[in-house]
């Protein structure tokens, strides 16, 4: 069977060009989570260069899968935020060792297989009015458009107002306000070359803007100073730290089920110590701690599958996704997969946004994206010398294009655009895809309830809005 065939390009109204090209942009778009992912996690006292290889197999087998059981466009890695709560939280503030915290992303990993088969996550998701969906993907843009101008120092810290623009003053125009220079030029090349209707104008983009900092670099514009994050923009092959890499893994593969599970770490500075106990896995913190993975999880991929989705026009007439139980089984099992591997949970990213806006309809931009995770091991200089700042102006356009969709919303009816608004203000004021699905259900439900459309609210809609006030309430 060719490619064309098992894919279905022609009922996509696709071809391998498009769906190559959009891999390869999925893939420059979310290459920042094999620098970061290493960086959070190794607080919690992993081996960074280990975890290194834990997140491109992750991310490698997790897209497959997504390409495999449901045939779209979107790529899996380990989901930031859910790293900062396993390195911050579990390991470094309620001292458990990473091994534990493995454990429970790899227990959560089962728990959602389970739904996934029983078909809940999917009648989660089809239960979400269409006006809520549609702000779901409106959010995103603005969350993603937000997280990109902060990557390229666009937006930085202000003690007064919270966040602030840039000041290109001599002190940081080498090395911070070069690169916010350097990623609004992004912008504005990537918007003409889409003016233009230049095919992979996004890509483009990107390594332009790359290209661009290693001129800078070159003749002294960005100076490197990797003790504020600056570092060369010229990538070097290194092929020792490769083989560092491989070593560590070693000891990060399957630790989750080592002796070390079942310990507590207490103390702090040189003082830490390990206490051997019984198994925690008993103890209410072990729920409380999978169940927290657990809920971010479900609503930042069912939030990402339905902003994506939604701007790629692949929701039924219904506002359903079909093969969402394909999508949300390959969420679950790349989940399990990578805390095998030694990473935190896997989720749906929602950088897939740029390979749906570079033309990527089927699962064999998927496919492009998971073999780029696994190249990335061999050329880990090159991928990850791409910087934040030529990754920014994709995203940026990427957020436009998701914005898009606003014009969908009926504003005259207060019942179902108000909630609509509440949840894509919250998405990027509280840093939280989840957050804005929770105050959007919560506000629908609750306007609804008190009128003449009760009848309309579904008996899962009152379980969510009843689960989300405990969430605020007990959490």
């Amino acid at each position: 069977m060719s490619l064309e065939n098992y894919f279905n390009f022609k009922e996509n109204n696709t071809n391998s060009s498009k769906e190559i090209l959009a891999g390869v942009t999925t893939f420059l778009a979310m290459a920042y989570i094999l620098a970061v992912n290493p960086d959070i996690l190794s607080v919690s006292g992993i081996p960074k260069d280990g975890v290194f290889i834990a997140t491109a197999l992750a991310s490698f087998a997790g897209t497959l899968f997504m390409a495999f059981f449901a045939n779209y466009p979107f790529a899996l890695a380990p989901g930031m935020g859910l790293n900062a709560y396993f390195a911050f939280t579990v390991v470094r503030g309620m001292g458990y060792s990473w091994q534990f915290a493995l454990l429970a992303v790899f227990v959560e990993g089962i728990i959602f297989l389970l739904l996934s088969l029983t078909n809940v996550r999917e009648a989660i998701f089809n239960s979400i009015p269409l006006p809520l969906k549609t702000a779901v993907s409106v959010g995103i843009g603005l969350f993603i458009a937000f997280i990109a101008m902060q990557g390229a120092h666009i937006i930085v810290d202000n003690p007064a107002t919270l966040v602030g623009f840039q000041n290109f003053n001599k002190s940081n125009i080498n090395n911070h306000g070069i690169c916010a220079l350097l990623a609004m030029v992004g912008v504005v090349v990537t918007s003409w070359m889409l003016y233009k209707k230049v095919n992979g104008a996004i890509l483009f983009g990107i390594l332009i803007t790359w290209v661009l900092g290693i001129i800078a670099e070159l003749v002294g514009l960005y100076v490197v100073s990797p003790d504020i994050g600056c570092f060369s923009l010229i990538p070097k092959l290194n092929f020792r730290t490769f083989t560092s890499a491989w070593a560590n893994f070693t000891d990060v593969f399957c630790a989750l089920f080592s002796a070390d599970t079942w310990t507590m770490i207490k103390g702090s500075g040189d003082e830490t110590v390990v206490i051997k106990g019984w198994p925690l896995v008993r103890s209410f913190n072990f729920v409380v701690i999978m169940l927290s993975f657990m809920f971010v999880d479900v609503f930042d991929t069912l939030g990402t599958l339905i902003g994506v989705s939604t701007k790629a026009g692949m929701l039924d007439k219904n506002g359903k996704l079909p093969h969402i139980k394909g999508a949300l089984l390959s969420d679950s099992l790349a989940t399990m997969l990578g805390a095998v591997f030694g990473t935190s949970t896997v989720t749906t990213f929602v950088e897939s946004a740029s390979g749906v806006a570079a033309g990527g309809r089927t699962g064999f931009a998927s496919v492009v994206t998971g073999l780029l995770f696994l190249l990335s091991i061999l050329f880990a200089p090159i991928f990850l010398a791409i910087p934040a700042f030529a990754t920014a102006p994709a995203l940026i356009i990427v957020g436009f294009y998701m914005m898009t969709c606003v014009v969908k919303i009926d504003f005259d009816d207060y019942l179902n655009s108000i909630p609509a608004y509440i949840a894509i203000l919250a998405m990027p004021f509280t840093y939280s895809i989840s957050e804005g699905i929770c105050l959007g259900v919560i506000s629908w439900t609750v306007l609804n309830f008190f009128s003449d459309r009760r009848k309309n609210i579904s008996p899962l809609m009152y379980v969510l809005t009843i689960l989300f006030l405990a969430k605020y309430v007990v959490l």
